[in-house]
């Protein structure tokens, strides 16, 4: 650094603070403030694509980070043939694989992919062809096996390892190499090492096989250039169930597996043809058996496996970026004023507005917060729980209809509008109704279904800032539906709710006549809290339906066409007020063992920090 200037003739730029745009890259400044020299580099970062369909673990995977494709593998009981293809945010059904396998090896791209060996039971040779829609049958491997190396496209691949009905111990892991012309497998030279659950990458005549089992995990690697495999750098963490891996020989990158039975790994890392380097990023959660792309390692896909809470259907995506996101978050806010639920959310999370609720007993209270503390505001006109809302933002807009007097029980249609300081009724909706869901404006809302009565779970009514009318009918009637609801009058989201679990884990989409479905829900509930709009929305908290495991904590983030899990509550929660947005809201009250006033204030990941690096005198 000290000849820096002398070098390239001019003077490194001093700043008291780190530039914040992209324009930074490549460049070298003295921070005065830190007293330090600082650049901008590329560093490989991890972030939350869309979920699977199926959480299911045990199979390969093969494609792009944009164009990957995931077929056959284990669910929570049995083996599946169930094929997915990911588009780069989503995931969506193609055909079905021939058999139910799970330990499938797959390589080629999405259009045209592989799939070979694996266990139904028995051990299968069967090989099977993907030409983007259907599977098609190829040649038969030589040997029976599953858990195997991969690498290659569909018309030049190259299976090795793997395991076969051999016997128990090393006896079982085999050394055979075999590669795939289009039409038929042929005898390469053997590996080292007979292993399965391996993680593999390549072309068939430059690939890779590292960690693995063999009677315990392992950390080498072994190479093959075509004619012969020899001995690479080891792992830094020894790993079974591996079953993953992006790249080539010189540039493959790998998330996962197991350093022993029960103990899976968050972290990656990254081979350069002669040694793994950790890389910083890690897994959301330890992950075995995740499959992945194929293609390349600095832009690359992870998906489903094995976690501690069981099979996931959570996707991550590997890029090599100036930027490091910063991961979403839930921190403490302000206490409401007592314990409180099913009640009224609204606004945003620096001018956010509550009303009635369950103390137990229904309630005429409301609130405000700033972002900080919450406020005691003038009582609403009707006692009441179980209500639905509307808007809130500015805070001097707010808007609740229906619920219920739980001590009488009354249901409600009163409708109320809050204009900053006091509440006024104004006209009510036609249907009296409880467990509502609702979304929108004060001048513009929309009530969704109904606890009260076996058809109003169906019912949409619309709200013009005088009058109700009817509305588009929801395709499957819900209950329990508070909080269900997000968007806009004409672009509305209908999340979970009740009766049973066909409904709890569905969504729809209004376009401000009509209902159409939209991307499901990881988990089923009801009872959540939803906040955002039709496109970018948060669904947080819950209760599970059945009642066991009950209060929920996950939170999943709707990007329009499918969601993805994000920071997880710190006190779960169901029956809770909501406001804000997908990027910044807030949760507060609702039961738990059985209620609190706790507030949490949500921050949206943000993957436009720039990756600062400091440099030293080496």
């Amino acid at each position: 650094m000290t000849t820096y200037k002398e070098i390239f003739g001019k003077q490194i730029k001093q700043l008291s603070s780190d530039p914040t745009d992209a324009q930074a890259e490549g460049q070298v400044w003295f921070n005065t403030t830190d007293g330090v020299f600082k650049t901008v580099l590329n560093v490989g970062v991890l972030s939350s694509g869309g979920n699977l369909t199926t959480a299911r673990a045990n199979s390969t995977g093969t494609g792009s980070q944009t164009a990957a494709l995931y077929s056959a593998g284990v669910d929570a009981s049995s083996a599946v043939n169930a094929t997915e293809e990911y588009d780069g945010s989503s995931w969506t059904n193609g055909g079905n694989y021939p058999a139910s396998v799970y330990g499938l090896a797959m390589a080629g791209t999405q259009t045209a992919g592989l799939g070979f060996g694996g266990y139904g039971p028995p051990f299968t040779t069967a090989t099977n062809e993907y030409g983007g829609t259907s599977w098609t049958s190829g040649g038969a491997l030589p040997v029976a096996k599953y858990q195997m190396g991969r690498a290659g496209s569909q018309t030049a691949a190259l299976g090795f390892g793997g395991g076969f009905a051999g016997g128990g111990g090393a006896a079982s892991r085999s050394t055979t190499s075999d590669a795939y012309n289009g039409s038929s497998w042929t005898g390469t030279p053997a590996l080292s090492t007979g292993r399965e659950g391996g993680g593999s990458s390549g072309i068939q005549t430059a690939a890779l096989l590292f960690g693995g089992n063999i009677t315990t995990a392992v950390a080498n690697t072994e190479e093959f250039d075509g004619s012969s495999w020899t001995n690479g750098g080891n792992l830094n963490t020894t790993r079974r169930k591996v079953t993953n891996g992006s790249g080539t020989l010189i540039d493959t990158i790998t998330f996962g597996g197991e350093s022993s039975p029960g103990a899976s790994i968050t972290a990656g890392e990254n081979y350069n043809g002669t040694s793994w380097t950790t890389v910083s990023a890690t897994l959301a959660a330890g992950t075995n058996q995740s499959g992945s792309s194929l293609s390349s390692g600095s832009s690359a896909v992870f998906f489903g496996g094995n976690t501690p809470g069981g099979k996931t259907t959570a996707t991550e995506e590997f890029s090599l970026s100036i930027f490091s996101p910063i991961a979403a978050t839930w921190a403490s806010g302000g206490n409401y004023p007592g314990s409180q639920s099913y009640f009224a959310g609204m606004g945003t999370l620096t001018a956010g507005l509550a009303a009635g609720g369950d103390v137990p007993g229904a309630s005429n209270v409301s609130a405000e917060y700033d972002g900080t503390n919450w406020t005691a505001g003038n009582n609403i006109g009707t006692t009441r729980r179980n209500l639905a809302q509307a808007g809130g933002s500015p805070q001097t807009a707010g808007l609740i209809f229906g619920g219920a007097d739980g001590s009488v029980p009354a249901t409600y249609a009163n409708t109320e509008e809050y204009n900053g300081t006091n509440w006024s009724t104004v006209n009510a909706m036609p249907l009296a109704r409880s467990g509502a869901g609702g979304l929108g404006v004060q001048t513009a809302a929309l009530a969704i279904g109904s606890d009260t009565g076996p058809l109003n779970g169906t019912t949409t009514s619309e709200y013009d800032g005088t009058n109700w009318t009817a509305g588009g009918a929801l395709s499957q009637a819900r209950n329990n539906a508070i909080g269900v609801g997000a968007g806009t009058q004409t672009a509305g989201l209908a999340v979970g709710g009740g009766p049973n679990p066909a409904v709890v884990g569905k969504v729809e989409e209004y376009n401000g006549s009509s209902w159409t479905t939209g991307g499901a829900l990881p988990a089923v509930k009801e009872k959540l809290g939803t906040t955002g709009i039709q496109t970018s929305a948060l669904s947080s908290g819950g209760s599970s339906y059945p009642a066991s495991p009950g209060v929920l904590s996950t939170s999943f983030i709707y990007n329009g066409t499918s969601w993805a899990a994000s920071a997880t509550l710190g006190t779960g929660r169901y029956a809770q007020a909501t406001g804000g947005n997908a990027t910044s809201g807030f949760v507060t009250g609702g039961r738990t063992a059985p209620g609190t006033n706790a507030t949490e204030e949500y921050t949206g990941e943000d993957t436009t920090a720039l990756g600062y690096k400091t440099l030293t005198s080496s």
